[in-house]
């Protein structure tokens, strides 16, 4: 009878596959209702379930997604996101958990609409930048919007609300991005980025694809 109640209750904070999920290979990695597979780093309070959406305001900190052992490489990421005016936050991806600071592995999907920084939505941080005038029309603070990432072999793709802003193809022998930080392929995990405390972001829907 224990046993059974357990089995239960760890079913219950997983998150669950629809039959859809499971007829394309994709995963929903977030379950609407707990951290379950995710990790907070620095200043875990800045992350809150509010509604059923994983929400960020406050000191800098990283969820990282830590369901899974076998590290990602080639994939389709997607989730919803909504900033609050003047937010600032962003995915990273191929990154691996740290307990401070900035990831220094990995890249960077900017999600920033009206945040001062002028590297906005969709850009593939430092790398390829979007600018305001490539989003007009395509999303607004207060609105869910939809986040795709796909990276195979060397290619990154980056669609927001399915208007592609990034098709970067990395470099043989590429350099750090600036200091230490190492913006390059490889292969790790997925981590959402809680910015700073004006910053406020939702993030739902979270799933991902697995490529050959």
């Amino acid at each position: 009878m224990l046993r059974s109640v357990i089995l239960l209750l760890a079913a219950a904070v997983l998150p669950v596959a629809s039959a859809a999920d499971k007829a394309d290979g994709w995963k929903t990695i977030y379950d609407g209702k707990s951290f379950a597979g995710w990790k907070k780093n620095e200043n875990p309070d800045s992350w809150k379930i509010i509604d059923g959406n994983l929400v960020c305001q406050g000191e800098r900190s990283h969820l990282f997604y830590v369901g899974e052992d076998k590290p990602f490489e080639n994939f389709e990421f997607e989730c919803e996101c909504k900033t609050e005016a003047g937010s600032n936050a962003g995915i990273y991806f191929h990154t691996r958990f740290q307990d401070t600071g900035w990831p220094k592995y990995g890249y960077e999907c900017q999600v920033n609409i009206t945040h001062k920084d002028p590297k906005k939505t969709g850009s593939l941080y430092g790398v390829v930048n979007v600018g305001a005038a490539d989003l007009e029309g395509v999303v607004k603070d207060g609105e869910w919007y939809k986040t795709y990432i796909k990276v195979e072999g060397k290619k990154i793709t980056i669609r927001i609300n399915d208007k592609e802003t990034v098709s970067f193809t990395e470099e043989a022998g590429r350099e750090a991005f600036s200091g230490s930080f190492e913006r390059r392929l490889g292969k790790g995990t997925f981590a959402l980025q809680a910015h700073d405390p004006k910053s406020i972001v939702a993030f739902r829907n979270i799933k991902v694809r697995r490529l050959p």
